[in-house]
């Protein structure tokens, strides 16, 4: 009696599948009603295909060197043809037989699977590929947590959504088609998603080069991952045994031999899996950390990805980006170079460099005596800081690991006083006003200025009083001699006469960004910039990528580029994107740029064409890089940062050596430091380019 019911039952449940196949509207409103309408209803209308998130990766500016990729599901699509036939049989082999006979629905499947489970059996879904594949498409074109639930639960109106999209699909793609989305979109375990990732993090390998055995491993993986997970002590018995399932299958549908089943049989199966890490951490030994993070920071900041910082993530880690970025591999690799032979890792305190490209402001080099990496709680490395106050708080330091962009800056790290370099911003606007490069001033060892300043020491009257560096200073100067000898006594006047505003209007509009509170004050209301009479000097903070691109725009003629890490970026589909190009406008005049330029040809050991440099605080500078050069040399007070900015018409670098975590240590920071490895950086970067002078003032 049993068994007549269970095959009337059949009977009926094929009738259904022959009606929904021919007359899907009336059908399947039908057997809404009856399996729970509300719930059907709640699907689409219609199976929308939608992409299924793709690995954006990030390269070098050489379009080869990959240095990140970002994902949140590890996966790549590939086309059919790029995928072995095995995999192609396999995937058949252990999910539906049937595949390239039926219409989207295996209707004796169904029956057989209806008296299995019935029976007490171990229960068949009787899915075919193509409403798996449905299923998959359905939860990603999901807007909502509830959607995917309707997606993906166990009922009967979500079977029939499946089985009416999946005749709908039937008659929009071809079999070939069906099995590449399938492909693509199907989970294998251990973060990989698609054939292609799976091949890569089981097998070290493209998919077109899967063998029988790896295929039949990836095949049998799909319909449960995490339990035929060979890399698991619980899962490998399983996995192998699902794996020699389904060469058997392969070989009783015809797909391969008695000998090729045979042999695949005995290959080894992988205990260890390896897929790339997502993001910017650790990457490349951390020698290109600080840029990727500076890259993934500016990528949140643009509007062309999404209007939140959240939606710009996603659509970097879903998108199938093809992303190359300015980062010069043979600038990096001197940058770090030049650095790690002269400063350790463990070392409190940083040398950072800066390389920036004058004219596009590309972002050419970003490195540290750093690595790039969470400090491990549980185990740290990092010692406590050596600020005694944050040190007294249990708070640990920031060397050897940090994910602080301390070379670049943000909302949390301002950056550092920098000291001379801030002359050059004293010299563009006096030119900008009309003074000359010959204008003279006589620059006493101490100089007295109608800046107020209720530190000043005694003897100055309530008066901002800067002094030289040496007595041997003092006497008349010029532009070109006093900043090639860095006179403080000479730039303190010159800015009174041109007005501190202005100056500071110079380091706005050639990129400072003075991200520190009080120096966002003071720099956006012009009184208060009127008496800010050591400004000049360096006090502000700033970071070297600031430095570096403020001196490359002198380089430029004047146009100022905003940094960019991007040199281009392509989507899934091949478009290019109008994001990360050049963003320049003319911060000064080409002739102001090209007098200062003239000016800061002396500090560096170069000769100034219109006039004489008569000294410099870094002569050995052109010896060295061998070409024609321009930059300045910073120091602030008790030598608490020590800088230099170097450039040639190609690159301009600019280092800082400064204490991250305490500003008021008491260690004297030295040039015989930072300024090697700026210039030694510059001068690797340089070797076998051709000479190229600067234009003429």
């Amino acid at each position: 009696m049993r068994s007549a019911v269970l095959l009337t039952l059949c009977g009926l449940l094929a009738g259904l599948v022959v009606a929904a196949a021919s007359f899907p509207a009336v059908a399947m409103s039908g057997l809404a009603a009856k399996a729970g309408s509300e719930e059907l209803e709640e699907l689409p209308t219609e199976l929308v295909a939608q992409s299924s998130p793709q690995v954006s990766r990030v390269y070098a500016a050489d379009g080869r060197t990959q240095i990140a990729v970002m994902y949140d599901e590890f996966r790549s699509d590939v086309p059919l043809d790029s995928v072995s036939q095995h995999m192609r049989d396999a995937i058949v082999a252990a999910e539906d037989h049937q595949f390239f006979e039926h219409n989207g629905v295996d209707l004796k499947g169904i029956a057989r699977a209806f008296v299995n489970n019935n029976q007490g059996g171990a229960r068949q879904g009787a899915s075919t590929l193509t409403m798996q594949y449905v299923r998959m498409a359905l939860a990603y074109s999901a807007t909502n947590p509830q959607e995917v639930v309707n997606a993906t639960k166990d009922t009967a109106s979500r079977k029939l959504a499946e089985m009416k999209y999946a005749i709908q699909v039937e008659k929009e793609l071809t079999k070939e088609q069906i099995l590449e989305r399938y492909l693509n979109m199907a989970p294998f375990g251990n973060g990989a998603y698609g054939i292609s990732a799976a091949s890569q993090v089981y097998f070290g390998k493209q998919p077109a080069e899967l063998t029988v055995a790896e295929s039949a491993l990836l095949a049998g993986m799909v319909k449960a991952p995490t339990a035929f997970d060979p890399t698991t002590d619980t899962g490998y018995p399983q996995a192998l045994d699902r794996r020699d399932y389904i060469i058997g299958n392969m070989l009783e549908i015809g797909q391969i031999t008695a000998a090729e089943a045979a042999t695949a049989k005995k290959a080894g199966i992988p205990r260890k899996t390896k897929r790339p890490t997502s993001g910017c951490v650790s990457v490349a030994k951390n020698q290109w950390g600080f840029f990727c993070d500076y890259f993934y920071r500016w990528w949140l900041g643009q509007s062309a990805f999404g209007s939140t910082a959240y939606e710009r993530d996603r659509q970097l880690k879903s998108g199938g980006y093809q992303i190359v970025t300015s980062l010069d591999v043979t600038a990096q690799a001197a940058a770090r170079k030049e650095i790690t032979e002269r400063q350790k890792d463990t070392d409190p305190n940083a040398l950072m460099l800066a390389a920036v490209e004058p004219g596009t402001g590309a972002v050419r080099a970003l490195a540290a005596n750093r690595k790039f990496k969470i400090d491990d709680a549980d185990d740290p490395q990092n010692p406590l800081s050596s600020n005694p106050e944050q040190a007294d708080e249990g708070i640990r330091g920031t060397y050897p690991n940090t994910t602080n962009p301390i070379i670049t800056g943000s909302a949390d790290v301002a950056g550092y006083q920098a000291g001379s370099v801030f002359k050059m911003f004293t010299m563009v606007a006096a030119l900008e006003s009309g003074l000359g490069l010959d204008t003279t001033i006589y620059s006493p060892q101490r100089y007295k200025s109608g800046y107020l300043d209720s530190a000043a020491p005694p003897g100055c009257g309530g008066y901002y009083c800067p002094s030289n560096a040496s007595a041997s200073e003092a006497g008349n100067f010029n532009m070109w001699t006093a900043f090639g000898r860095s006179v403080n006594t000479y730039f303190v006047p010159l800015q009174e006469r041109v007005g501190a505003e202005k100056v500071v209007d110079v380091a706005k509009r050639f990129g400072v960004q003075f991200r520190a509170s009080d120096d966002a004050t003071r720099a956006n209301d012009p009184e208060q910039a009127h008496e800010w009479g050591a400004f000049t000097l360096g006090v502000s903070a700033s970071t070297p990528l600031d430095i570096a691109n403020a001196y490359a725009t002198l380089a430029a003629d004047g146009k100022y580029c905003a940094p960019t890490p991007v040199e281009s970026i392509t989507t899934a589909d091949g478009t290019r994107v109008d994001a990360g190009r050049p963003d320049c406008v003319q911060a000064t005049t080409t002739g102001v740029a090209r007098k200062a330029l003239d000016a800061a040809r002396c500090p560096v050991g170069d000769r100034a064409q219109l006039g004489s440099c008569a000294g410099s605080t870094a002569p050995q500078v052109r010896g060295v890089v061998g070409h024609p050069v321009f930059g300045k040399t910073g120091t602030t007070d008790s030598d608490k940062t020590a800088a230099l900015v170097v450039g040639t018409r190609s690159l301009v670098v600019a280092g800082y050596l400064a204490n991250p975590d305490w500003a008021s240590h008491t260690d004297r920071m030295s040039h015989s430091i930072v300024n090697p490895a700026v210039y030694e950086t510059l001068a690797d970067y340089m070797r076998d380019r051709p000479v190229e002078d600067f234009p003429a003032p």
